[in-house]
């Protein structure tokens, strides 16, 4: 009797197990059977499949799409690159023209301050120079008879000067002397230095008057004849 039993259930066990094994061949079998009847084309998509398709459908569009973003991204490198190249081409032009130009005024001002300092060195150059004056009477007379006599070469002095003046003509230009053997001769010695004629001529100072009672003029002249003589008018004590 328990025999019984156990082949009974389980000759109901594998009835349940075969009707469920069936049910999946049969189900696999639909299935099969739906896969076959798809059509291949995409676009015309039967109930059944539409996962199928959807799946193809969208895999096309995005494998498209990201080749041309792609693309995109690498045509907007390009346009990037080449603008930063012109920017940067651009600037150095720039840098360039500005530094130049800065040049060109760093010259020009340097062209004007040395334009300047020229006018203003002309301007020193050619601004006259006061006349040194003296004055008319024995000592004026006598100082500037030493600044000739300085820039002709002709040595002498102060001291040397006024002695022989004062030995002379004691200070006036108008002496004249009418006894000596000159005056016998007919040639006089005249002026602060009793020059004769002859010797005013022969030993004139170049710039100085031509008129022997002229006090700087005889002065001068004696000095010279005196320093072709005697080496200097210092080197006088007596007539000369």
């Amino acid at each position: 009797m328990p025999k019984n039993i156990f082949n009974r259930a389980h000759s109901r066990t594998l009835t349940k197990q075969r009707k469920i094994a069936v049910a999946g061949v049969a189900a696999l079998g639909t299935a099969a059977l739906a896969l076959s009847a798809a059509p291949s084309n995409a676009e015309t998509v039967t109930t059944g499949a539409p996962a199928v398709t959807t799946q193809v459908a969208s895999g096309t569009v995005l494998k498209n799409v990201k080749g041309t973003v792609t693309d995109q991204l690498a045509a907007q490198n390009v346009k990037l690159d080449t603008f930063a190249a012109q920017k940067k081409a651009a600037d150095a032009a720039a840098a360039k023209k500005a530094a130049e130009a800065a040049a060109v005024k760093k010259a020009a001002q340097q062209r004007v301050a040395v334009q300047a300092a020229t006018r203003s060195t002309q301007r020193l150059q050619i601004q006259p120079v006061a006349a040194k004056t003296y004055a008319n009477n024995l000592d004026g007379w006598i100082r500037q008879a030493l600044d000739i006599m300085k820039t002709k070469g002709i040595p002498g002095s102060y001291h040397g000067l006024h002695k022989n003046i004062m030995r002379e003509s004691s200070g006036n230009p108008m002496a004249i002397n009418n006894w000596d053997i000159n005056a016998i001769n007919g040639i006089p010695s005249k002026g602060l230095l009793q020059v004769i004629p002859p010797t005013f001529s022969a030993y004139h100072v170049p710039g100085t008057s031509w008129n022997i009672y002229d006090p700087v003029a005889n002065i001068t002249a004696a000095a010279n004849y005196a320093a072709d003589k005697y080496g200097s008018i210092d080197n006088v004590n007596s007539a000369y």
